[in-house]
């Protein structure tokens, strides 16, 4: 047993310090990014922001209204849909702005084989990014399965996680992930700290990570722990390269679920993929030697996501403004982070 004291930090323990800035308007700032991955050599560019490949968010919907937006976000799609609906999905809207998502059992290989199989010769668009997704990424069988997806599908980019420290990062990258998926424990439906006690203050995760993956050439995609849209400006000045939206996407159109008048309210459920709801969705139950790490909520009913997107997007076009940085890209050469009291972590961390 060993304890370490650095301080690490959480969205809700910054402030971004205000910096002077030439810049007249949030209209001059510029929040695409174009990479170039470093193992498919694929290029990406738009705004960076991802759907999360949760059953209530990372929709084919979802995907069809980011798509229509024009602005070059993607959506990880759940790994839930039938082999049938993914082939019919692909030949209809394509392959730009979606990750297909596994996870590592022989289910999810054996379905990706048979996509990769007939998607060429059905819809003439195979996929060309991948999500492997599990919730701890620290198993040595969850490294070699993303050596051997790098190995199978050379000219695909892959994002893999969820991970949360600097060296994991580093070996997630080398084994062939393009983009390492950083967080454990910070979303909104997410209980695996308080199942496990296992977690990392995202903010410090990101820095750290981030630091490391760029050292490699690799990126990364803060997933999780974002409420509002200022905590999207504070992972992209920590170094986040992309940021993953679970609870910030959920309750609108585009989602999967039901919406329901509760006393005039219009509210729709949603859920953690690691909850007893979504186990019994798609498992039939909780197994006998796990626990369930997720819990169900019921969030407000949010219409069309456009409305949503639009103001993420303008909220990080102004904290851009506020430092100075012309280009999503400066926003963390121009960030300087200021701790709070715990007085304000009361006032800004849950609003």
């Amino acid at each position: 047993m060993r304890i370490e004291e650095d301080i690490k930090l959480d969205f809700k323990d910054v402030l971004i310090r205000p910096k002077r800035s030439t810049l007249a308007s949030r209209k001059e700032v510029d929040i695409n990014r174009i990479y170039e991955f470093k193992w498919s050599r694929r290029t990406y560019q738009g705004v960076p922001i991802i759907a999360a490949n949760m059953d209530g968010v990372g929709t084919m919907a979802m995907a069809r209204a980011f798509a229509a937006m024009g602005h070059g976000k993607t959506v990880a799609l759940h790994k839930h849909y039938p082999l049938e609906r993914l082939l019919e999905f692909y030949q209809t809207d394509g392959n730009t702005n979606v990750w297909y998502s596994i996870g590592v059992t022989e289910k999810d290989e054996e379905k990706l084989d048979a996509f990769l199989a007939h998607s060429l010769q059905k819809t003439g668009k195979g996929i060309n990014k991948l999500c492997i997704d599990v919730a701890n990424g620290y198993s040595e069988p969850f490294v070699s399965f993303v050596k051997k997806m790098r190995d199978k599908l050379p000219d695909i980019t892959i994002m893999a996680g969820n991970v949360v420290t600097g060296e994991m990062a580093e070996e997630l990258i080398l084994s062939g992930a393009d983009v390492v998926k950083v967080g454990i424990g910070p979303g909104s439906v997410c209980t695996t700290r308080k199942m496990t006690g296992v977690g990392y203050p995202q903010l410090s995760a990101i820095i750290e990570c981030a630091d490391a993956a760029h050292g490699l050439g690799g990126f990364v995609c803060a997933d999780g722990g974002c409420t509002v849209p200022g905590d999207l400006a504070k992972a992209f000045g920590a170094g986040a390269d992309f940021v993953m939206l679970g609870g910030m996407l959920a309750g609108h159109d585009q989602c999967e679920g039901d919406v329901i008048d509760e006393g005039g309210k219009k509210i729709v459920q949603f859920y953690g993929m690691s909850s007893d709801t979504a186990m019994h969705k798609h498992a039939g139950g909780v197994a006998e030697y796990r626990a369930s790490e997720g819990k169900t909520v019921r969030v407000p009913y949010r219409g069309d996501v456009v409305a949503t997107a639009t103001a993420m997007m303008g909220g990080l076009r102004s904290a851009c403004t506020y430092v100075g940085a012309r280009r999503l890209k400066e926003l963390s050469k121009r960030t300087t982070f200021i701790r709070v009291s715990q007085q304000l972590n009361t006032v800004f961390g849950n609003e």
